[in-house]
């Protein structure tokens, strides 16, 4: 018996190393399988025509699943630069838009877009880290360095302006941002922050506590924690532009007494807006004053808050006299400098109580409202999903897991009844539907900042985009307001009309209380880094009547569904159109 029993053991002894080596053996193939194709893509890219000349994408690959090298050279691809990958197939579009059919089209929509945002967002950035090693060139610093400083978030020494890049930061690329700006020193920090002024920290530290390797250059150092390794600015080289852009704001009621209200101020003969706007960017104040001879410095306060503007009449020839309207009144003006006040930003220090949804559709501006919420409470905002692009530009909420509850809110693009309980509160953002589907479009095929062009507006694309997403428009709505547990709805033309009024019902509704100032401060920044610059004017109107019909539906459901639930209906411009 016990003979038989140590054969048994002996054999399934040997099954068991059997099987290990089996198992080893078929994960090594595979990776040398996929090393192999990895290799195979790149050689293609490399050997590749130029950007000039890219390849044609042929159909009947498609089911292939080799990347373009295409990919390698455009660091925004569009979808159909993407062969053999699900997540841009768009299924073939029920013709049925009346409102009954949202809830069984629903299901549909909502594998349609996790598609796009988890496997999307997440292949285009491995293929723009590729795309920009094979174009990176050695970096040149052209800057003198100064030393290694001890930087407190909490009042920061170098305040004129702040850039993330936790992907992709230089030591040449901060130098190159101060220096096109005016600023003389050029501060970086914990390898991808890059900050910008005119004042040299006052507190040196070791040359070794400087250790953090920079994020987008092997080698070179870029700070550390609450350390920053300092460099003073060279002139720019010859030819290029300084955007020394000097923002006019207005003609203004100027406050009682203007020494107590700005810290700074300067009287000079034959004064000129450049002259004021220079000594107050020398001083690092975002505001430049000008009354008659008086140039004065500061921010946006309860005591000069920007909102009230006079008749620009009243501020003529201001310029020339300081009686001028009794000396009541002055001129703004915004300089390069940023506003820091609110620029601070953490993770909660315990996890929040309540699990709370920053949702919208797609387009509708919810970047945006996450770069107001996060500056206006000091807390980094999460999200359902990651995006590479948004954490690289300082959205550190992006990868910490939208569960953690360390962040103040969530975004998320989600509805149903399963992904909405899941949330104890929300903040219901919602646009005009033409508005959104125009702004989605402009990011799925040209990134955040990006416009798509007129071919991708006249093809196929735009009226099955529309047939597709002007329903989840609308099903997006009408299951927040069905299973939504405690619901805030913002309407974003609101939020752009009266910023401080819905922003702090916002905060309030997150729990949370901030100063005056702090809101000011947020107003003076509130376009943020994801604003595409300018409209730009398309000479066709991209709406046909068809879908102008099947839009307006749309909103009339949503608004009545709204008004049911007792809350304000839709801003009157959403129709008709």
């Amino acid at each position: 018996m016990a003979r038989a029993f140590f054969r048994l053991q002996k054999f399934l002894r040997r099954t068991q190393f059997l099987l290990f080596f089996l198992t080893a053996a078929y994960l090594m193939a595979g990776s040398l399988l996929l090393l192999q194709r990895t290799r195979f893509v790149i050689q293609q890219g490399s050997r590749g025509t130029s950007a000039n000349q890219a390849l044609p994408v042929l159909d009947g690959m498609s089911g292939v699943g080799i990347i373009d090298p295409r990919m390698l050279q455009n660091p925004h691809p569009g979808p159909r630069l993407l062969v053999g990958m699900d997540s841009l197939q768009e299924p073939a579009l029920d013709r049925r838009h009346s409102p009954r059919w949202l809830a069984s089209r629903n299901s549909e929509l909502r594998q349609l877009r996790r598609r796009w945002f988890h496997r999307f967002i997440s292949d285009q950035e491995p293929m723009q880290a590729s795309g920009f090693k094979a174009m990176k060139r050695p970096a040149e610093h052209k800057g003198t360095y100064v030393g290694c400083f001890s930087e407190d978030s909490r009042e920061r020494t170098l305040k004129g302006a702040v850039f993330y890049d936790l992907r992709k930061m230089t030591v040449s690329h901060c130098q190159e941002a101060c220096a096109e700006r005016a600023y003389t020193y050029a501060g970086l920090a914990y390898g991808a922050e890059c900050y910008c002024g005119n004042k040299l920290p006052g507190t040196a530290s070791k040359p070794e506590e400087c250790n953090t390797e920079c994020k987008g250059e092997k080698g070179s150092l870029c700070g550390g924690v609450n350390r920053l390794s300092v460099y003073r600015v060279e002139e720019l080289w010859a030819g290029a532009r300084r955007r020394r852009n000097v923002i006019y704001r207005g003609c203004f009621r100027a406050p009682e007494n203007l020494t107590d209200t700005f810290p700074a101020s300067l009287i000079q003969p034959n004064l000129t807006v450049e002259m004021c706007s220079e000594f107050c960017s020398k001083k690092e104040f975002p505001l430049a004053v000008i009354r008659g001879r008086e140039c004065y410095c500061g921010y946006p306060t309860g005591r000069f808050p920007l909102h009230d503007g006079a008749d620009g009449l009243l501020c003529s020839g201001l310029h020339n006299s300081s009686s001028t309207a009794e000396g009541k009144y002055c001129l703004v003006y915004q300089t390069p400098v940023q506003d820091t006040r609110c620029t601070d930003r953490k993770f909660l220090t315990t996890k929040s109580k309540g699990f709370v949804a920053l949702s919208s559709f797609p387009g509708a501006g919810n970047t945006w409202a996450r770069h107001l919420i996060e500056h206006a409470t000091g807390y980094y905002t999460g999200s359902y999903y990651f995006d590479g692009a948004l954490y690289n530009k300082g959205f550190k909420g992006e990868k910490d897991h939208w569960r953690s509850r360390r962040t103040i809110c969530v975004k998320t693009h989600e509805s149903g009844k399963t992904e909405i309980e899941m949330f104890d509160s929300a903040i219901l953002l919602i646009r005009n539907p033409y508005k959104s589907l125009m702004a989605e479009f402009n990011r799925k095929y040209a990134g955040h900042l990006g416009y798509a062009t007129d071919r991708n507006w006249k093809s196929k694309e735009w009226p099955e985009f529309v047939n597709s997403y002007a329903s989840w428009w609308a099903s997006h709505v009408l299951d927040w307001l069905k299973y939504g547990k405690r619901l805030l709805v913002i309407h974003y033309e609101d939020l752009k009309r009266s910023l401080i009024p819905k922003l702090k019902e916002m905060v309030e509704f997150l729990n949370m209380t901030v100063t005056e100032d702090r809101l000011l401060c947020v107003e003076n920044n509130r376009d943020g880094n994801f604003k595409r610059s300018g409209a730009k004017q398309k000479d066709f109107e991209p709406f046909t009547q068809e879908m102008k019909d099947l839009i307006n539906r749309y909103i009339l459901t949503v608004d009545e569904a709204l008004r049911g639930r007792n809350f304000t209906g839709l801003p009157r411009e959403y129709v008709p159109r």
